[in-house]
């Protein structure tokens, strides 16, 4: 982990070395640890290290990349001159945009000391809080935990300079029932390791498992579905990542209206929908620039559900006239005061589910998605969960399933997102599986 100062000199001398008409450099280190175990049994560990320099020489439009994790005087020289000499055999590229000068950039809260000094016996700790339980229930579990410390610098021949660090933990683990046929999940992700509790999200997985054995076949169909935060924030976080301007102004997007143009301004989803990013959020801090240097800050997306933003590159920006906007790492999902409890007492006849695997896209323009359920579904019946039921395949989109929107819950943090469970009327699912 290289300070900002460490890392500015080392940007600042890659740039010296420069003779092309712009330069960028983008620096990272990354200390990573892990551990493994599977049947409750640690399989692995280990820790990795690593400091990689990316360098981009610019001669006209031709644009050339060299990449380095050496930092001597002679070997850094020697990797510019291999950019410039990669820009000097390039093509043009007709939308390059002429790099940014000097930005001013937040200063966020995402690096905590205690995760970047994680050492292994921290993180066996962490797994024995994991793997005891399920032993002493005679249950069988898989769980992987990683922790890292992170820093990224990036620097150019124009005065730009940003610098940030952060730090992350991450910990999932299934839990498996003796005969097989009984699944669970757990998981959770934090900045900061002293909030990580891994023994209560595998008591919840160990909860789902023994839930869900022996489960039973109900008839595909539109069902009214309880999204736990994992499966809700699964289709959310695909919709997000879909907000690109271009995408829309060329007609391929879901925000595209027919005949031409975009549909921002538009009410598209429930009024009770209002998604937002912000990199200074305390539960989910990211990073405050691009890799581009587009400083990041508060942006919403969904506000009632109207569409207020879209993401632009710098090109496509500079060909609508508008500022660019780029897509931090992470969002929020407003959500309600209802409990999980709450939404089940509520429900007459429905499925609640834990989350989906195997998410894939089917038809960009209406944000069609299939996907399966995995690790503990139920039937609901009169306001109970009533019996574990066997996996469905379903087709659903998340744009129109935040149009059936029956009830939000409180968020929480899930794969570096605040998502609320959901309750959502007439999902779609279209056929069973046999999977657990």
């Amino acid at each position: 982990m290289l300070t900002k100062e460490e890392a500015k000199k080392i940007i600042d001398k890659v740039l010296a070395y420069s003779k092309a008409d712009e330069m960028s450099v983008q620096f990272t280190g990354t200390r990573t640890g892990n551990i493994r175990f599977a049947r409750n049994t640690v399989s692995t560990t280990g820790e990795t290290e690593n400091l990689s320099l990316s360098i981009t020489a610019v001669l006209g439009k031709k644009v050339g990349t060299s990449t380095i994790n050496e930092f001597d005087d002679e070997s850094l020289e020697k990797a510019v001159r291999r950019a410039e000499e990669i820009a000097h055999l390039a093509p043009e590229n007709p939308e390059y945009v002429s790099m940014l000068g000097p930005q001013t950039y937040q200063q966020t809260t995402g690096f905590v000391e205690s995760t970047a000094e994680m050492g292994p016996r921290k993180r066996a700790l962490l797994a024995v809080d994991s793997i005891k339980p399920i032993s002493e229930n005679k249950l069988s579990g898989a769980g992987f935990l990683e922790d890292s410390a992170r820093f990224e610098a990036l620097g150019n021949s124009k005065g730009l300079f940003g610098y940030n660090r952060e730090t992350s933990v991450n910990f999932s683990v299934t839990v498996r029932t003796e005969d097989g046929t009984g699944s669970g999940y757990g998981s959770a992700d934090f900045n900061d390791v002293s909030i990580l509790d891994t023994r209560t999200a595998t008591n919840i997985a160990i909860q789902k498992a023994i839930a869900s054995q022996n489960a039973r076949a109900v008839e595909p169909g539109k069902y009214t579905v309880i999204l736990e935060p994992l499966a809700g924030g699964e289709l959310v976080q695909f919709m997000i990542r879909s907000m690109e301007a271009r995408t829309a102004d060329e007609g391929r997007s879901f925000l595209s209206k027919k005949g031409g143009g975009v549909r921002l301004g538009e009410k598209l989803l429930d009024e009770r929908v209002t998604i937002y990013s912000d990199p200074m959020d305390s539960e989910i801090p990211g990073s405050p620039f691009s890799e581009e240097g587009v400083p990041y800050g508060k942006v919403y997306w969904f506000d009632k559900g109207v569409v207020k933003n879209m993401v632009y590159s710098r090109y496509w920006a500079q060909q609508k006239n508008v500022s660019p906007l780029a897509l931090p790492g992470g969002f929020t999902m407003l959500g309600g005061e209802d409990s999980l409890a709450d939404m089940i007492a509520g429900t007459e006849k429905g499925i609640l589910v834990t989350r989906f695997w195997y998410t894939r896209w089917l038809d960009p323009q209406t944000q069609l998605y299939t996907g399966l359920t995995r690790d503990g579904t139920f039937y609901i019946e009169d306001g109970k969960i009533k019996y574990p039921v066997k996996n469905f395949r379903f087709n659903e989109s998340p744009v129109i399933m935040l149009n059936n929107l029956e009830a939000l819950g409180k968020p929480v943090r899930v794969r570096g997102n605040m998502v609320p469970p959901m309750k959502i009327r007439d999902f779609t699912f279209s056929s069973l599986s046999d999977a657990v």
